[in-house]
């Protein structure tokens, strides 16, 4: 399992240190960024120990030229403003339940958001799954450092805790399939359009969170494809 800790329009290059020394405190050491500012030489300075993960760090125009060149099978974008039940595109999960369910192979990207602004609505459509960290209601959002340490926690010691084994996980573009797959036969189910979106974001968001094996995806896909095989003979 690969993951990639990615900082989406990075205003500061203070900030961008200290997300470096705090992947080196949790043993992670891919870092992309995309459309960043200029890397002056506070960068370097705020990340300490942490300098090599700074220099080594990937750039991309947008999130989909990074998600294409590293082959990312889930995505897990962060927020500090949560949606409700009600708020279908921001319901999230806490960084301990992420944790939990990270013992397995696949290219892995946490997403972390602008300073101030975060992700915008359509980066986090983008996301299989969502992670919010429950914090007072008097100051909400936290610095994003400080944020990526409570992820990177809770992915740590799970990790610790629960080896990796080979299990093969389903591929980007299997996860994709299936995605498609839903989709269309969601379009046939005579959903009003705005609930059509909500469910097609709500089974891209179970999908993300199943982390499905490579043997259940194919499965899966046949399955999906016999069930679109019947809506369409009965249509006709």
């Amino acid at each position: 399992m690969k993951i990639y800790t990615v900082f989406v329009e990075p205003k500061t290059p203070g900030n961008i240190g200290f997300l470096a020394r705090t992947m080196k405190n949790f043993g992670l050491k891919k870092l992309a960024l995309i459309n960043p500012c200029k890397l002056e030489n506070s960068a370097y300075y705020q990340a300490s120990h942490a300098r090599d993960i700074v220099q080594d760090a990937k750039k991309y125009a947008t999130i989909s030229d990074f998600i294409e060149e590293n082959e990312i099978t889930t995505i897990v974008g962060t927020t500090g403003t949560a949606g409700g039940s009600y708020n279908i595109p921001r319901i999230p999960i806490t960084p301990e339940e992420l944790g939990k369910n990270m013992h397995i192979h696949g290219n892995i990207a946490l997403l972390f958001g602008r300073e101030g602004e975060g992700l915008s609505n359509e980066e986090l459509e983008l996301c299989d799954i969502l992670v919010t960290i429950p914090t007072s209601e008097e100051y909400p959002i936290m610095n994003i450092s400080h944020a990526a340490a409570i992820v990177f926690y809770e992915i740590y010691k799970t990790q610790k805790d629960y080896p990796v084994d080979n299990m093969e996980i389903a591929s980007f573009e299997d996860k994709t399939i299936i995605t498609e797959l839903c989709k269309e036969i969601i379009s046939k189910l005579d959903y009003p359009n705005h609930k059509r979106k909500n469910v097609e974001i709500i089974t891209k968001r179970i999908i993300g969170r199943a982390f499905i094996a490579g043997r259940e995806s194919k499965m899966l896909r046949g399955t999906l494809k016999r069930i679109n095989v019947r809506i369409k003979s009965k249509e006709e």
